[in-house]
């Protein structure tokens, strides 16, 4: 929009220099052509005059001027052989014959474009006889002509031109820059209106534009404020319900998971014995599923600040907690890559945990017994790449895109399912530390989950 702007500011400049200049140029030009013709036109009078008396006084004034006109100026002087001059005579022509026949002047610029590269101007000359009015009537018997090179006249007129173009390029070039002012000056009220917008896409709820510019903007920006204000009260709302209702549930749950496990250590029943073990595979399941909800809802607050973190020291703490769950299935986790405890990542207390807790949750879950799940750790510029590889039966395109979706369930191949929020809380937590999460095929025909984390500056110790 800045752009258009500043184009029509300066197409409308450009027209306005054109309706201004052009014609004052025109006429500069045209001023320039008439004064030079009636400049030579009344030096060939002049000398037609002394031609025209023929006597010896006449002629020597003749070639007395004639010489200094030819001195002065970029013309020269031809005359017809009636005095005794060395000037050289005029070339037979129409412009000639019509001078000494009919008596009349004539003017040829040598071109119908402005002018040629000579102005010639042709006079007769008459004998001394004068009516009443005091116009020479007498019999034409000779004429002048000059020769004017119009060099001089040509350098004047890209003078006269190239100025005003100069003139109106620098015009163009102010007023651009004037525009261009002025453009953004209109266009600020929008520009904070799409920051706005663009935070609000990132997840930035508290965004607010500022009520400035026209009457328009500032009626719009007020109203997307309310109503911006209005969501981040409602989102607020709901965060809250999600969090106290997840942390009042679990007390619950935890109560009747070890009333389970009390009846089953008092059931000597096979039969009642797998009902109250589905029963309580479902409350661990439950409990999963409200663990995750307050995870999601405590990231999704934002509370916490990123800071620098050693990732290599919380990748192996979190490895040796999970080794001997994957143990029991014969699972090896393996650690790989090039990294050491210098290697700084920016993220919030406790959000790698939590991301590698549930990408090796998920991970287990799905791999063979005896499988291998391996862990690499990657710098790559100012990125460090975290990436987990299993063995399972990875994921196709479809699932790929869903896997991100709250309450979307995988099957591993224990035959249990998730929660369905497991890779929503690993999103979300990296998205919240300004980190990336993506989903690949491994080699060895598992899943690869990628994540991208910010390196910090500063070297540990």
């Amino acid at each position: 929009m800045i752009r258009q702007l500043i184009r029509s500011y300066v197409l409308l400049v450009a027209v306005a220099i054109a309706l201004f200049t052009v014609p004052v140029a025109f006429t500069l030009t045209d001023q320039l052509r008439q004064d030079t013709a009636d400049s030579v036109l009344r030096e060939a009078n002049t000398m037609a005059l002394l031609l025209g008396n023929g006597n010896a006084p006449s002629c020597a004034a003749l070639k007395e001027m004639a010489t200094a006109y030819e001195g002065q100026t970029d013309g020269r002087v031809e005359v017809t052989r009636r005095c005794d001059t060395d000037l050289p005579s005029p070339k037979q022509d129409a412009a000639l014959a019509k001078a000494l026949e009919t008596g009349e002047p004539t003017t040829d610029w040598g071109s119908s474009f402005i002018w040629g590269p000579e102005l010639m101007i042709t006079v007769p000359a008459r004998a001394s006889a004068k009516d009443l009015d005091g116009r020479n009537r007498g019999p034409v018997v000779g004429a002048v002509r000059i020769v004017y090179e119009t060099d001089g006249m040509t350098s004047r007129l890209w003078q006269i031109w190239g100025f005003r173009a100069g003139l109106a390029v620098v015009v163009l070039a102010v007023a651009a820059v004037i525009g261009a002012a002025v453009a953004r000056r209109i266009t600020r009220p929008l520009r904070q209106l799409n920051d706005m917008a663009s935070k609000f896409s990132d997840g930035d709820l508290t965004a607010r534009s500022p009520v400035t510019g026209p009457p328009e903007t500032q009626t719009l920006a007020r109203t997307l404020n309310q109503g911006a204000e209005r969501l981040d009260t409602l989102v607020a709302a709901q965060r809250i319900f999600v969090a106290d209702a997840s942390h009042q549930l679990r007390t619950p749950l935890t109560a009747l998971r070890l009333s389970l496990d009390n009846i089953a250590d008092g059931v000597d029943d096979d039969f009642v014995k797998e009902d109250v073990e589905q029963a309580t595979a479902e409350v661990v399941r439950m409990s999963r599923l409200v663990n995750g909800l307050l995870v999601l809802a405590r990231a999704e607050a934002k509370v916490a600040a990123s800071e620098p973190l050693a990732l290599w020291d919380i990748v192996r703490e979190r490895l040796d907690v999970w080794r001997p769950a994957a143990d029991e299935r014969g699972v090896t986790i393996a650690l790989r890559g090039n990294a050491d405890g210098r290697l700084l990542v920016l993220a919030s207390p406790g959000h790698l945990d939590q991301v590698l807790d549930n990408v090796l949750s998920n991970a287990l879950e799905v791999s063979p017994d005896g499988g291998t799940i391996t862990v690499r750790v990657e710098p790559r510029g100012d990125e460090v790449v975290l990436s987990v590889l299993d063995e399972g039966p990875g994921m196709s395109d479809a699932e790929k895109s869903r896997a991100f979706d709250r309450f979307w369930r995988g099957q591993g191949l224990t035959g249990k399912a998730g929660s369905g929020l497991g890779l929503a809380v690993v999103k979300q937590l990296v998205t919240d530390d300004g980190g990336t999460v993506a989903l690949g095929d491994s080699p060895e025909g598992g899943l690869k989950v990628t994540i991208s984390l910010r390196a910090s500056s500063r070297s540990g110790g």
